[in-house]
Parts: structure tokens; C-alpha cells; sequence
């Protein structure tokens, strides 16, 4: 599309999750711009319901440009991703980069999707959305700086746990090449929450009804490490991974929590996938 008339939302980052909340918008008749930063990843999002349009927002420059057409445009989704930088990225695009946006368009709605990741428990213990945030790791730290200016915007902030879905799934791949092991006896908790129903959170917290603050976006179901790797291995009919220790050289710090979604679900949402287990089936068709 390229009919230049004025967005209803605007997403920031139409990657893996923001393309599948593009759709899910657009499917409503909202009218959408999802904005993305090369030329490549816009070629792949040719001939799709919505439009999309380039934008760094680490660029004073780029994100003047678009001031005339999305000032005051009535949603944002800061959906951005650092594509796993370092801190410095982090800075640059998750908090300077909507510092930018805020100040440059003054959008009427905002959600900042974040990050479980800045809860950094590792006692197996349930997370809300009243829990400290201790992160460990210093792009953690910047997400909390980042959600801070989304909070005294009057914003929504979505903290997501482990996004996966078709063609996307670290731990389906680890299993399948043979990479995977079992940690430490597989005690560890993990969260997952399934593409499609990140989006469609992210749909339900648009609604003008729902006050502005922090929500969890997961599944109904934590599991541990062990149990994960059983369901793959009772489905593909093959054998448990291997015993071993931790891996030190993680990108993501290693926790072990249990993150709630009962404030999320309290607004009537639901997931189509309360665990992992039920997109087993669809996650191996994809390969």
C-alpha cells in the first residue's frame, strides 16, 4: 500500500511480533503504518493489508521527516527490536529512540513492549507486575529507563516473556540439532508467550478502556526445562536431551521465574495457546 493518508496506529518495529500485530489491527479496519528501518525489511512486507514506510529512530533526521503525517496520531506501538546489541544499542533505540518519537509526534495512546527479562528472580518464585525489578544485565537496566518514560507519558507497558511461534522457536531448534541439554537437572523455569497471542494482547491493551500502567504478556503456563524438552521428545517420538551444566556463554542472563498473566487475563483476555504444548503440532509443520 502506499496511500499516504493519516495512520489509526502506528507500529514501530514491524518485526516478528509487530507484523503479526499489524495484521491483527488491520483485520479490525484499523488503518496501520508499520515503520521499519532498511529497505530490506520493508521488501518483505510488500503486498500485505497494511503500509509500511523507513524510519531509524536513532535519527534526529528520519523521524523529522515523518512529523507532518504522524503527529498526534491516535496509537503507538513502540515495538522496536536491538536485534541482541549490546547496552549502548539498547540506549539508542529503545530509550532515546522513543524519547525522540514522544517528543517529535506526541502520539495520543502509546504501549512500549518490553521485556520480562527485567525481573531478574532466580528463586522459582511467581512474578507480577508488584514484583521488584533487579535485572542483573545492563540492557535489562535500559528497558526499565525505557519504560519509565512510557509510564510518565501515561503509556502502557507490556512486558513479554520468550516470543516464539512458526519458523521462530530457539528451543525447538536446539532440540532438533542435538544442541539442546538439560541444565542442572532441567529445574530451571521458563515463560514463552506464542506470536499470536503477544499480538492480540497488544490488541486488547489499545482499548481506550484499559488504564494505563505495566502488564505481563505470557501463556497460562511456566514450565520447567525439563518438562519443555519432554513434551517435544513425547511428540517427536525422540529421546530426552542430554544431562550437562549451564551454558556460560547465554545471551539472555539465566533466571528461573514463574510469571504471572492474571492481571492481563483480568481485562478478558485469553491465550489460544496456554502452553507450549498445544503449538507443538504447528511449530514441526512449519519446519
Amino acid at each position: 500500500m502506499g496511500t499516504g493518508v493519516n495512520p489509526e496506529v502506528l507500529i514501530i518495529g514491524c518485526g516478528f511480533l509487530g507484523e503479526a500485530a499489524a495484521d491483527l489491527f488491520s483485520a479490525q479496519g484499523e488503518r496501520v503504518l508499520g515503520l521499519v528501518r532498511t529497505a530490506e525489511s520493508r521488501s518483505k512486507l510488500s503486498g500485505r493489508a497494511f503500509e509500511t514506510a523507513l524510519c531509524d529512530v536513532t535519527s534526529d533526521t528520519s523521524v523529522a521527516a515523518l512529523r507532518p503525517r504522524l503527529e498526534g496520531v491516535p496509537l503507538v506501538l513502540y515495538a522496536v527490536s536491538s536485534g541482541g546489541g549490546t547496552a549502548a544499542d539498547y540506549a539508542a533505540i529503545y530509550r532515546d529512540g522513543l524519547r525522540r518519537v514522544l517528543s517529535a509526534w506526541k502520539p495520543q495512546r502509546l504501549i512500549f513492549v518490553s521485556s520480562t527479562s527485567v525481573y531478574g528472580q532466580n528463586d522459582g518464585s511467581w512474578i507480577t507486575e508488584e514484583s521488584p525489578t533487579l535485572p542483573e544485565r545492563d540492557t535489562a537496566r535500559v528497558l526499565l529507563e525505557a519504560e519509565e518514560l512510557a509510564l510518565h507519558y501515561g503509556g502502557i507497558v507490556a512486558r513479554l516473556t520468550g516470543i516464539y511461534g512458526p519458523g521462530r522457536s530457539m528451543l525447538l531448534r536446539k532440540f532438533l540439532s542435538g544442541e539442546a541439554v538439560i541444565e542442572e537437572g532441567g529445574r530451571r523455569w521458563l515463560n514463552q508467550i506464542h506470536r499470536h497471542d503477544g499480538a492480540s494482547a497488544l490488541l486488547r491493551l489499545a482499548d481506550s478502556s484499559v488504564p494505563a500502567g505495566i502488564y505481563n504478556v505470557t501463556d497460562d503456563t511456566p514450565v520447567s526445562q525439563r518438562e519443555l524438552y519432554g513434551w517435544m521428545a513425547d511428540f517427536l517420538q525422540r529421546p530426552l536431551p542430554p544431562e550437562g551444566a549451564s551454558s556460560e556463554f547465554r545471551k539472555r542472563g539465566i533466571t528461573s521465574k514463574r510469571i504471572s498473566n492474571e492481571k492481563l487475563r483480568s481485562l478478558g483476555w485469553t491465550p489460544d495457546y496456554p502452553s507450549y504444548r498445544e503449538a507443538l503440532p504447528e511449530l514441526v509443520a512449519a519446519l
